[in-house]
C-alpha cells in the first residue's frame, strides 16, 4: 500500500541513459508516490563527479536526465524537481555534517569500498564523503521516507545517526527519515543475469528506455537462456527473461503456462522471446511518445 500525507525525497545521478531496471525498480514507483505526498526528486551531479567523468558530457546528461524524468511521468505540478548543485545548501549542510560524522563510519561503507576497488587511480576524499552529502541531500528538505535501493540503505542509516548526532549537540532539529523500499523486481543484465541489469555492464545488457523496438528485439534474442526446470535461488538466463516477462504481463494464464513449460525444460524461446519484446515495446510506448516530442 502506498503512503499518503508524507514528505518524500529520492534522486538520481546523471551518468548515462536510464534503462528498464530504473523503471520498474524505482521511477514507476516515484510517479505513483507523487499522487499523495510532496515529493522531491533531484537530479544529484554533485555525486556524479565523485568518479571519473567528462565535464563537457555532465551538463548535458543533467538534461537528458531532467527531460526522462518528465517523459516517465514526474509532473512539475505535482511535484518538486531540480538540480543538486543548484541548490547550494547541500554543499554547506555537507561541510557541517563532515565535523560530527566519524571517519571510521565512512570507511566502512559497503558502497565505498565497492567503488574504491573499482576506481582505485582516481580515489578520492569525494567519494569517502558521498554518504555525508546524500545525508545533506535528505535532511535539508526533513523527508519521512527516503526511496532508496538496497545499496543506499546503509545510507540512510547513517544519515538517522547523524541525525542524533547533531539533534544532540544542537537541540532538536532534524527529523529521522525512514527508508521507502517498495516491493519490487529484481532486473536482471540481459548477457550476466548473476548481475543487476546496469548500462555500466554495456548497451547488450539492458534495455533502455529510449531503445526503439528493433534494437528491444535484437536484444531480447541475444539474452542468454538456460534448458529450464532450475528453480533455486541462482537467477538463471531463463528465469530471468521469464521473470520480466511476469511482471510485464498481465495475462495470468498465459504465465502459468510459460512457467510451467518452463519447469518442465519446455520453454521454447524462439516463441517465448518474442513475446517479451512485445511486452516491453508496449511498455515504453507511453514513455517514448512524450519523450521524442
Amino acid at each position: 500500500m502506498l503512503p499518503k500525507g508524507k514528505i518524500i525525497l529520492s534522486g538520481a545521478q546523471p551518468t548515462g541513459s536510464l534503462h528498464l531496471g530504473n523503471w520498474l525498480g524505482a521511477l514507476q514507483n516515484w510517479v505513483l508516490l507523487q499522487d499523495n505526498n510532496r515529493c522531491f526528486f533531484t537530479i544529484v551531479d554533485l555525486h556524479a563527479i565523485t568518479i571519473p567523468y567528462d565535464p563537457k558530457e555532465l551538463p548535458k546528461r543533467v538534461f537528458e536526465l531532467a527531460v526522462d524524468f518528465l517523459a516517465v511521468g514526474i509532473n512539475p505540478e505535482k511535484s518538486v524537481l531540480f538540480v543538486q548543485s543548484h541548490v547550494p545548501e547541500h554543499a554547506e549542510l555537507m561541510w557541517l555534517l563532515n565535523t560530527i560524522t566519524p571517519l571510521g563510519e565512512l570507511e566502512r561503507m559497503t558502497q565505498f569500498k565497492d567503488k574504491a576497488a573499482e576506481h582505485r587511480s582516481a580515489l578520492n576524499a569525494g567519494l569517502m564523503n558521498y554518504p555525508v552529502l546524500m545525508a545533506a541531500d535528505i535532511l535539508l528538505y526533513q523527508p519521512d521516507l527516503v526511496p532508496v535501493g538496497e545499496d543506499q540503505t546503509q545510507h540512510v542509516e547513517l544519515t538517522r545517526d547523524l541525525v542524533r548526532r547533531f539533534n544532540n549537540t544542537f537541540g532538536q532539529y532534524f527529523k529521522e527519515p525512514k527508508t521507502y523500499e517498495a516491493t519490487v523486481p529484481k532486473v536482471m543484465s540481459l548477457l550476466d543475469p548473476a548481475k543487476k541489469m546496469s548500462k555500466s555492464a554495456g548497451a547488450g545488457h539492458c534495455i533502455f528506455l529510449a531503445d526503439e523496438p528493433e534494437i528491444i528485439r535484437k536484444k531480447i534474442a541475444k539474452a542468454v537462456t538456460d534448458e529450464g526446470g532450475g528453480m533455486g535461488e541462482h537467477i538463471s538466463g531463463g528465469r530471468n527473461l521469464l521473470q520480466l516477462f511476469k511482471v510485464l504481463s498481465g495475462d495470468k494464464v498465459l504465465k502459468q503456462q510459460l512457467d510451467d513449460q518452463y519447469r518442465a525444460g519446455e520453454l521454447k524461446y524462439s516463441e517465448f522471446k518474442p513475446l517479451l519484446a512485445e511486452a516491453i515495446i508496449k511498455l515504453l510506448e507511453p514513455i517514448q511518445g512524450p519523450r521524442s516530442s
